[in-house]
């Protein structure tokens, strides 16, 4: 279906361009609150479209296909922020109520913009530099220490558009591109943490905010693992002003939605502190333990958000919540092991997102919530493992 049917009542419909795994748990919390979803998916098999009777197949690029798709819309958001301007312009100029709006998008689509925002307003970043060339490259590895951290300003994730260079020669292709193109080349300090954090928030048009308590994030090879929510053993005064960090950031930039702030917690010379490492303007993988573990979800608190309707509690349900994401191995068949599991552990809450195996891919995760903070990780990442065959008993 290409048209979404509007419920009786007068109750909205959300349009979501992009139909991946967020789009797709999106659909739940609408259907709880009387709300229409309508995806613009990238194919008829895409993770939101085998979910959403509204899902039309399109390109994001295409300005005139994604205006038509906003015009059966009350408000449109996003799956990703991976939508060019020119399509965002039109739609603003043809009156479409985009949230987050594309001036506060800018910032969690382009690294550099973000970079140079932050530093304006006094938010603890790593020590960066635009590089265009290898004279620049050098200078600032010189100045702050090989390696540094090379990105990408557009376009990267999960680990992809990172690049760790012990001198310029290993950005000799990135350098080329970006030379190319324009854009230039992120560099930053490599920065010596004790752990990674994450703050989400969520924000209203009309200016209510809401936070989840900071949480801790695990990487592997540059793809987030697992989740602990709250982070344990955080220090109360660096919590206290990451979520301080988080809700003026949201406010400064003006988001509307979901505010994903990724940060690295530190230790400075006066104590534990924090630098921010990435935004994302939209629901985020370190939020998806309160799916489960919260009395309103980041999925709901979304949706919420970009409809301006009060926002619910963040509270947690219990004293811990672990997420684990299930990643695609060499193990296709998904249904026997994720039954398994279920009957194995009656407490977890298994998500799965409708998509093809594929070594590394997000297909899935895991929340578990409780009192034993080490039985849960235990749990939850067994719980993981089997599913995708890493373990098989």
């Amino acid at each position: 279906m290409t048209t979404p049917r509007r419920a009786p009542g007068g109750f909205p419909v959300v349009g979501i361009i992009g139909g991946g795994q967020l789009a797709r748990m999106c659909a739940g919390p609408a259907a709880e609150l009387g709300i229409t979803l309508s995806v613009f998916a990238e194919a008829e098999d895409a993770s939101a479209a085998l979910v959403v009777p509204s899902s039309p197949v399109g390109d994001h690029t295409v300005a005139e296909a994604v205006h038509a798709f906003a015009q059966h819309c009350d408000v449109v958001t996003f799956d990703h922020e991976h939508v060019p301007a020119h399509v965002l312009d039109l739609l603003v100029a043809e009156g479409v109520e985009l949230h987050p709006r594309p001036a506060a998008l800018r910032f969690a689509q382009d690294k550099l913009a973000m970079r140079e925002r932050l530093t304006e307003l006094g938010i603890p970043c790593p020590r960066w530099t635009r590089a265009d060339d290898v004279a620049e490259v050098t200078a600032f590895g010189d100045a702050v220490g090989w390696p540094v951290v090379a990105k990408t300003p557009r376009g990267g994730y999960d680990g992809k558009g990172v690049r760790l260079a012990a001198s310029a020669d290993d950005l000799a292709d990135w350098l080329e591109r970006a030379a190319t193109d324009g854009t230039g080349l992120l560099l930053e300090e490599r920065v010596p943490f004790v752990r990674e954090l994450a703050v989400l928030v969520a924000r209203s048009p009309s200016g209510q905010a809401a936070a989840w308590p900071v949480v801790e994030t695990v990487q592997t090879d540059g793809i987030c693992t697992e989740v602990l929510a709250p982070a344990p053993g955080l220090d109360a005064d660096l919590a206290a002003d990451a979520v301080h960090a988080a809700l003026r950031l949201a406010g400064e930039l003006d988001v509307t939605g979901v505010l994903a702030v990724e940060m690295f917690e530190v230790v400075d010379a006066g104590g534990p502190a924090f630098r921010v490492n990435e935004l994302a303007m939209r629901p985020h993988n370190s939020g998806h333990w309160s799916m489960d573990g919260a009395i309103t979800g980041q999925f709901e608190q979304h949706l919420r958000a970009v409809l301006d309707l009060p926002l619910g509690s963040p509270r947690p349900h219990e004293r811990w919540t672990v997420m684990a994401n299930v990643l695609g191995g060499d193990y296709p068949d998904l249904y026997p092991t994720y039954r398994h599991v279920m009957a194995r552990d009656p407490e977890a809450k298994v998500h799965m997102y409708g998509k093809g195996v594929r070594p590394g891919r997000k297909i899935g995760h895991v929340n578990i919530s409780g009192d034993d903070l080490a039985d849960l990780r235990e749990r939850a990442a067994h719980a993981a493992d089997y599913i995708q065959g890493v373990v098989t008993e």
